[in-house]
């Protein structure tokens, strides 16, 4: 367990605004099997993004793992499992360890899904999507009030991918307007789930970036998935397909981009590959930068 108090603070001191955050670039999402070629390559990725629940109850030798990434890189943990829109409210264990983790690392900024992974008290075990309803939203305002009250750090909330929805008054654009609006938290905007939504649920996805809250955009996540029968599938796995490239040429066109993550968890190619797509990033976010 990390050695760092959690420390209660009101809400208006960690409610920062969007353009006062740092430029980052493009950057990775941290694998151990990457971990030679990520430190070889150092100079070209200036920000890193580890899986929180992955050091939530660290070992000895993941403090110096921890620690060693926080030497070379800025380190942007993304949370997975706090489940913001459980209407049970937050398992106080949880953030009590993530807060630790964040204060260790000390980031700009860290980010959560708009979403619940708990219900009942049961963990799901993936992240699930949320009604689009104001009770839904209600619900998120609630959780992320509750954080603040013990992370400094800003939080930023990142759209789902969702293989189904479930009813609701409102479409996914003005939901997630709703969310950011009731929140105010900046967005991390996955490219790839609103491509692999706008397949599924049979919408234009460019369209729909006219509708969404783009100037609460602080980072963007993007990769490849699979096609599975009739359905987009968010795996992590492939190379960025092209209309998700189009999209976040169109995204960084719009508005200010500080962070770009290329996630990839699956089929891991090697580190050349990737750092050409993480190049490609940073060209097309050199048009944003603040």
């Amino acid at each position: 367990m990390i050695a760092v108090a959690v420390i209660a603070v009101a809400a208006a001191d960690v409610v920062a605004a969007v353009t006062e955050l740092p430029f980052l670039g493009a950057g990775l999402g941290y694998r151990a099997p990457l971990r030679g070629g990520i430190f070889q390559h150092r100079h070209e990725l200036p920000v890193l993004e580890i899986i929180a629940d992955d050091y939530l109850d660290p070992t000895p030798e993941q403090l110096d793992e921890l620690t060693l990434l926080a030497e070379h890189f800025i380190v942007l943990p993304h949370a997975i499992g706090l489940s913001l829109g459980s209407a049970e409210g937050l398992d106080p264990v949880y953030l009590e360890r993530l807060a630790n983790l964040i204060a260790h690392l000390k980031p700009p900024w860290w980010s959560e899904h708009i979403s619940f992974t708990r219900a009942g008290g049961i963990d799901i075990g993936h992240l699930t999507p949320l009604p689009f309803t104001q009770e839904a939203v209600d619900t998120l305002a609630h959780n992320v009030a509750t954080v603040r009250r013990v992370i400094r750090t800003p939080l930023i909330l990142e759209n789902s991918a969702a293989t189904f929805t479930l009813p609701g008054e409102m479409d996914e654009a003005a939901f997630i307007t709703a969310v950011v609006s009731s929140t105010q938290c900046g967005l991390l905007f996955d490219i790839t789930n609103l491509h692999v939504n706008a397949c599924n649920q049979g919408y234009d996805a460019r369209a729909a970036l006219d509708r969404l809250p783009l100037e609460h955009v602080v980072q963007l996540h993007f990769t490849g998935g699979h096609r599975r029968i009739d359905l987009e599938i968010d795996s992590h796995s492939h190379p960025t397909p092209e209309p998700v490239w189009t999209l976040l040429a169109e995204v960084c066109r719009r508005t200010p981009v500080r962070a770009a993550i290329l996630e990839r968890d699956q089929r891991l190619p090697p580190i050349g590959e990737l750092l050409n797509e993480v190049r490609r990033a940073q060209q097309l976010m050199t048009m944003s930068t603040p």
